[in-house]
């Protein structure tokens, strides 16, 4: 990647461990945590603009909410971004069950069509855009086998439901192939196996003596985990020539609990 300038937008879970590849890498990297930037103080913006240089690199990872404050924080982008690369959600697919790179996007709620407009005004930009579109984000501090360890996580119905996720260290790795190529488009981003929600909570049980988390109806079901959605996430993998650490729960679990 050389020296070029790269700006993190939402230096969290999966931001953080991308800046600290770049400064590993001894790239100029300037990380901004949400919290830095009040967006609904008048010359915010300005001091967002001030920060990018021209021809500067932009992995934005901030989540977009509805009428949130900081919806237009890339027009502070503007003249200034040569690329950006936005992570997104497998959310935008709404109640599609078998999602790959063709699939369309079709927002169901407030929170999705947020995303979705977020995406739009990323590939519209006068930048490169790259959108990745992450399924459950999980690892150390994250994920089923917290929830569980904490006596938090239940089950929907039966646990049938298939659930995709994606090991935060590779999400991190994709993301930094991303910032460095020349790659275009939106792609979802997943582990090698999709699996129902049931199947990793006997893994977690078994592994660690855990009980098995409760069956509750749908409604009682926090709605991020309503999905039964199997994603396929191999094309940005090739197309970037990253190979994942953790094809699964299994190796990402272990990882995480180590």
């Amino acid at each position: 990647m050389g020296n070029a300038e790269v700006l993190i937008l939402g230096c969290g879970y999966t931001g953080s461990r991308v800046a600290a590849r770049l400064h590993a890498d001894g790239v100029n990297t300037t990380a901004i945590r949400r919290a830095n930037i009040d967006f609904t103080e008048d010359g915010a913006l300005k001091k967002l603009a001030a920060l990018a240089m021209p021809g500067c690199t932009v992995l934005h990872s901030i989540p977009s909410l509805p009428g949130a404050a900081d919806a237009h924080l890339l027009d502070a982008l503007h003249g200034q971004a040569r690329r950006v690369v936005y992570l997104s959600t497998t959310g935008v697919y709404g109640a599609a069950e078998e999602v790959n790179e063709g699939t369309a996007v079709a927002p169901r709620n407030p929170r999705e069509k947020a995303r979705v407009e977020t995406e739009r005004a990323v590939a519209g930009g006068p930048w490169e855009s790259l959108i990745l579109r992450p399924a459950a984000i999980y690892g150390p501090g994250r994920g089923v086998h917290v929830s569980m360890a904490e006596g938090r996580y239940s089950l929907m119905g039966d646990g049938g439901n298939f659930i995709s996720r994606i090991h935060v260290d590779d999400l991190a790795a994709i993301a930094y192939a991303g910032l460095s190529s020349a790659l275009t488009g939106a792609y979802p981003v997943a582990d090698e196996h999709p699996c129902p929600a049931r199947e990793i909570a006997e893994f977690c049980a078994a592994q660690f003596g855990w009980p098995m988390p409760p069956s509750v109806s749908e409604a009682e079901t926090p709605s991020t985990r309503r999905t039964n959605r199997r994603v396929d996430g191999r094309t940005i993998c090739k197309l970037l020539g990253v190979q994942l650490r953790y094809p699964s729960y299994r190796e990402g679990i272990a990882q995480a609990m180590a």
